[in-house]
């Protein structure tokens, strides 16, 4: 596994739990408005830690910790992520996963294996809407499927980065209607002062009041929305 980053403690990555993230390097979209620059064109040599480093610091945190959030970059394009997480498991650690949604046969394998406790699912736009972000053919029936698998699954969340140049009041509630049913929905607020286009920099993000809008209007899709500033 290329890990790319690891947080030692989160009270908010995991929700209601005390736990780790893991960053791992390496990402199939390249999101001008990504976050994370340095984690999405590292190369396996640019490893931040060792496999061995991260689980040797890892049993040191047993019952200090109750999960790992596995993040990225994109995880699910590493094939071993499920040996990856069952070391994790072999711990006794809850495992959460985000993940862009373009693997749904690897998303079906882990909870098929009960190697996920909680599904975080980054939503980049209304469906149709997707292939105007990237240079890349992207495959929309994976997204649909992994949408699918995710609303199915007990603990999950989607979540979408708002950007006033790609994101507007209608695509939200597109949004909203696809993703209709879902437990949780999560509008973040996007940053500029870190972004992977350097241009977006210049961009201003929404203010915060008229995200809270957007979320009390979604509220009705889903059994809970949320604002994350």
């Amino acid at each position: 596994m290329i890990i790319g980053g690891l947080q030692k403690t989160t009270l908010i990555d995991y929700p209601g739990k005390v736990a780790a993230t893991v960053f791992t390097g390496g990402c199939n979209f390249f999101c001008g408005f990504c976050h994370n620059p340095e984690l999405v064109l590292v190369q396996k040599n640019e490893n931040f830690m060792s496999e061995e480093q991260f689980f040797w610091w890892l049993e040191k945190k047993i019952g200090l910790l109750e999960g790992v959030c596995i993040t990225g970059g994109e995880p699910t394009i590493h094939s071993d992520l499920p040996d990856f997480i069952k070391k994790i498991k072999e711990l006794h650690f809850l495992v959460k996963l985000d993940t862009n949604g373009t693997n749904p046969q690897m998303l079906e394998n882990l909870i098929k294996d009960n190697l996920v406790d909680y599904l975080a699912m980054d939503i980049k736009a209304p469906l149709q809407k997707y292939q105007q972000f990237y240079k890349q053919i992207i495959d929309t029936e994976n997204i649909e499927q992994s949408v699918s698998l995710v609303k199915k699954f007990p603990r999950h969340e989607f979540r979408t980065t708002v950007i006033p140049t790609i994101h507007t009041k209608s695509d939200l509630l597109d949004i909203g209607k696809w993703l209709s049913g879902a437990n949780k929905y999560v509008l973040q607020q996007f940053r500029p002062d870190k972004t992977l286009d350097p241009s977006c920099k210049n961009i201003e993000p929404y203010p915060e009041k008229e995200l809270r809008n957007f979320c009390e209007i979604l509220k009705g899709y889903f059994g809970r929305c949320e604002l994350r500033i």
